[in-house]
């Protein structure tokens, strides 16, 4: 008498769902309805399958950074999670912006949208094209500011989001005001 198999078969044939990763994303537009472009960069991240977005700041009116005269900027933080690699991940945001009419333009000039990698888990990563943590994260209270309303223990390269925030200065920063 044969004893029936009890060993488990050598592959799965179901994939095991890849794992999501906490990451932050900078949105910015200084062109046409500001706040209603972030809303609709944050609809098209979720509906292209780039990243599920689970917290979003609030927008803020911020001066333009730079050297070129243009109207402010909405600026607005949020948390999502994805399980596209750093770079599939900045190519879809790329894409976004793209498909949105982001045109190449002069640096730190007006746009319409602009979406920006914070952080990707605890990811370090200088490549070409992609700094991760991003490199002026904790440099400019428009990014930081927003994210310290979302996330202020997050830890990010070692640092607290909401004590690096405190020490920025924002005082040329508002809420962007509700539509009426």
């Amino acid at each position: 008498m044969t004893s029936p198999s009890t060993s488990l078969p050598s592959r799965c044939s179901t994939p095991l769902p890849a794992p999501e990763t906490l990451v932050g994303l900078g949105l910015g537009c200084n062109l046409g309805d500001a706040p209603g472009n972030i809303a609709r960069a944050l609809r098209l991240v979720e509906e292209r399958g780039a990243a599920r977005v689970e917290k979003i700041s609030r927008v803020y009116r911020t001066p333009p950074w730079g050297p070129v005269a243009q109207p402010d900027f909405a600026n607005a933080c949020a948390l999502a999670r994805t399980k596209l690699a750093p770079q599939r991940l900045l190519a879809a945001l790329k894409g976004i912006e793209a498909d949105m009419g982001r045109q190449a333009g002069e640096r730190w000039g007006p746009r319409l949208i602009d979406l920006d990698i914070l952080f990707y888990g605890d990811v370090r990563l200088d490549e070409p094209g992609l700094t991760i943590p991003h490199k002026h994260l904790f440099d400019r209270a428009f990014v930081l500011i927003p994210l310290a309303e979302i996330a202020p223990d997050l830890r990010i390269a070692g640092r607290l989001v909401g004590a690096a925030a405190r020490a920025l200065d924002a005082a040329d920063m508002e809420i962007w005001p509700a539509r009426d």
